[in-house]
Order: C-alpha cells, then sequence, then structure tokens
C-alpha cells in the first residue's frame, strides 16, 4: 500500500511541477542565460552520441532488411525501411534513450545535491521562485534540443544506411536516396515537412518534455545524505524511459491508426 502511495504522490507532484512550468514561461525571456547554459550542456555534450548511435542505428537497419529484401528480389526499397524507420521510431526514441541517460541524470544529480545540501531550502529563504530559477530553464532547453537532435540522428541514420546499402548491398546510392525522398513525400498541411518527420519531431518534443519534468522532479524531491542523489539519479532515468516507451505507443498509436 505504501509503495502505490509512493508512486502515485510521485505522478502528482510531476504532474504539478509541469503545471508550474507552463504558468511560467513568460519567465523564459529574463532566464535565457540559464537557458543557454541548459542548451550547451544539454545538447553538445551530448551531440557525439546522438551522431554515432543514429548512424549505427541507420546501418543495422539497413544491412538487416537488405538482406531480407534481397531474398525476395526488393532490395531497391531499402532507402524506404530506412527513412520509415528513422524519422517514425529509431530516431526520435533512441535520441530521447541518450537524454534520458546522459542529460536526465545529470539533472536529477544536480537538483538533488542542491537539495541534500539544502541549497533549494536556501533558495526559498531568499524568496528566490525555484522553478523559475531551475526547473523552468531546463525543461525548455530539453523541449528544444530533443527536436534538433532528433533531426540530425534521422540525417545521420539515413546517410548511414546509403553507405552500408552502396558498399554492402550493392544498391545504387542515387536510387537509394530517391526512395528515401519518395517515403518521405506526404507532407502536413499545418507545415510544409513530411509527415513522418513531423509526427517524429512532435513525438521528440513530448519526449524532452517529459525527460526533463522527471529528472527535476526526482532531483528536487531527494531527501538523506549522498545516496539518495544516487537512488534519484537512478529513479529519473528509468522512470523517463519508461514513459518514453509508453508515450512512444499512444502516439504512434493515434498518428498512424487506419
Amino acid at each position: 500500500m505504501a509503495t502505490f502511495l509512493s508512486y502515485f504522490t510521485a505522478v502528482g507532484y510531476r504532474i504539478d511541477l509541469f503545471l508550474q512550468v507552463l504558468l511560467r514561461l513568460h519567465h523564459i525571456v529574463r532566464r535565457r542565460a540559464l537557458l543557454m547554459d541548459q542548451l550547451y550542456v544539454g545538447g553538445f555534450k551530448v551531440l557525439h552520441v546522438v551522431l554515432v548511435v543514429g548512424g549505427s542505428i541507420g546501418m543495422v537497419v539497413s544491412l538487416q532488411t537488405g538482406i531480407e529484401l534481397g531474398r525476395i528480389g526488393q532490395q531497391n526499397q531499402i532507402g524506404s525501411v530506412v527513412a520509415a524507420s528513422m524519422t517514425r521510431e529509431m530516431g526520435p526514441f533512441m535520441t530521447a534513450v541518450i537524454l534520458a541517460a546522459a542529460t536526465g541524470s545529470a539533472l536529477a544529480a544536480e537538483l538533488g545535491t542542491m537539495s541534500v545540501t539544502e541549497e533549494l531550502a536556501a533558495l526559498e529563504v531568499q524568496s528566490v521562485d525555484r522553478i523559475s530559477f531551475l526547473v523552468l530553464p531546463r525543461v525548455v532547453a530539453l523541449a528544444l534540443l530533443a527536436p534538433l537532435l532528433t533531426i540530425l540522428c534521422d540525417a545521420v541514420g539515413i546517410v548511414g544506411g546509403g553507405l552500408v546499402a552502396r558498399s554492402l548491398l550493392g544498391v545504387d546510392s542515387s536510387l537509394y536516396y530517391h526512395t528515401v525522398v519518395d517515403s518521405l513525400g506526404s507532407q502536413m498541411e499545418i507545415l510544409p515537412l513530411p509527415k513522418d518527420i513531423y509526427l517524429g519531431l512532435v513525438k521528440s518534443f513530448v519526449f524532452g518534455i517529459v525527460i526533463a519534468v522527471v529528472s527535476c522532479a526526482a532531483g528536487i524531491r531527494t531527501q538523506g545524505g549522498p545516496l539518495a542523489v544516487g537512488g534519484a539519479t537512478r529513479s529519473a532515468v528509468v522512470s523517463s524511459i519508461i514513459l518514453v516507451i509508453i508515450l512512444n505507443y499512444l502516439m504512434t498509436f493515434f498518428f498512424y491508426q487506419q
């Protein structure tokens, strides 16, 4: 019973924290210096990881699907499969996992350390709005970073898939990229973007917000000594990845149901 109560308390706190952030969005102009710091820490320092993982995923998808398509004489469609896989699922999902593991854990550890050393309490005594000062820049930064990094992950994955298709599977590069463009041809009415790319960016935007809110909530609610910081960090990463998986399924079902 205590476990369920603790779980629902944590969920309620995350929802309340997110609503408090929404109410303070107009503060972001005067927090722009903190926002830029978070954009650098959360984005530039994980950029190489996103590029390596995105390229590797694209190469694996190209190789595996190319082998299977080759058995039925459809190797020319590798570009379509890689493009759809990267933009719909693998790009947003892998970027979210990387951000949860690298940036989300850092957010939880940083705020958790501030909590156990009573720095958060000191800010409250000084009448500093902790949510506006600490949480808002981090949430906005990840909400912006996730789609940007997803675009890079998609692009590198498609290029990596093209290298494998050309070198190992004998598919002409021009044909590969022609099928990539064809598979991403349908555009949304709202924005002049291919549907798969647009919806993948929507996914990544939601994932970025979720990771930031969960990680900040875990850090702020940390109580105890240094060991509690480690527990909060682990909890933030695990909870973020689980929520990303669940939301990924729900959004995929909603966007692509016939």
